[in-house]
């Protein structure tokens, strides 16, 4: 058996998860801005089905990237040097999400319902989620969607209608974190995509302690503004 949230915006230690389904931690409660962030400076966040409580998971292993140990094989180098695209941040981080909740080939729904959009939209509005954007000829191809609770950032989702488009948008932030002095994104759960990209499992005592030591920290100024243009004009 799992809790059921009270109002208040608090949880019961990530050692209680279930081993399975693996991480499951609580259920019930809301989506308001103050109980996301309490979720967060935990490293637990929310996912569910359409029709299911919400419900709050600290899964026993995180796919984690450290910044500095981002991943870019030589033929995807040719690509960030050379295909037409911009990447900023914080453009339209609503067609973003939007975006990523869209359902994918061979998939018949989302995990993202619009309660969850209306949810994270609200932690934008707030400063605390932010959008990673790759843009082709004005048009928005790709990119990622993101919580960061003081020197913590944890991606969230990402979506792609171009080739690489996603993996565009994520090297660039581990890049620009890097430099502001952000070493770690939270992935969530493993894929491939992400191993490739030089993502690897953390255990969850680790990942914990990792937060703990990043959430209380500030956010350093500027982090969140980005421009990289690499579509020179056209003669």
């Amino acid at each position: 058996m799992i809790p059921w949230l009270s109002p208040h915006p608090s949880f019961p230690p990530v050692a209680q998860a279930l081993s399975e389904p693996d991480g499951l931690l609580a259920a019930g409660g809301d989506l308001s801005t103050a109980r996301l962030l309490a979720a967060y400076r935990r490293g637990i966040f929310p996912w569910y089905s359409p029709g299911d409580p919400i419900l709050w998971w600290a899964p026993s292993q995180r796919m984690v990237l450290h910044t500095a140990q981002l991943r870019v094989p030589r033929s995807f180098a040719k690509v960030l040097r050379n295909r037409r695209y911009q990447v900023v941040f914080d453009r339209d981080f609503e067609a973003v999400i939007r975006a990523c909740a869209a359902p994918r080939d061979g998939q018949h729904g989302t995990w993202i319902v619009e309660d969850m959009i209306q949810a994270y939209l609200r932690l934008f509005r707030a400063g605390h989620a932010h959008s990673v954007e790759t843009w082709q000829d004005g048009q928005l191809v790709g990119g990622l969607y993101a919580v960061n609770v003081g020197r913590m950032v944890y991606g969230e989702s990402m979506f792609s209608r171009a080739p690489d488009a996603s993996k565009i948008a994520l090297a660039h932030l581990a890049r620009h974190l890097h430099g502001h002095g952000l070493d770690l994104i939270d992935c969530q759960m493993h894929t491939g995509h992400l191993a490739s990209m030089g993502a690897r499992l953390m255990p969850r005592d680790d990942f914990i302690a990792a937060v703990a030591a990043r959430v209380a920290a500030p956010v350093p100024a500027g982090v969140w503004e980005y421009c990289f243009d690499n579509e020179p004009p056209r003669p």
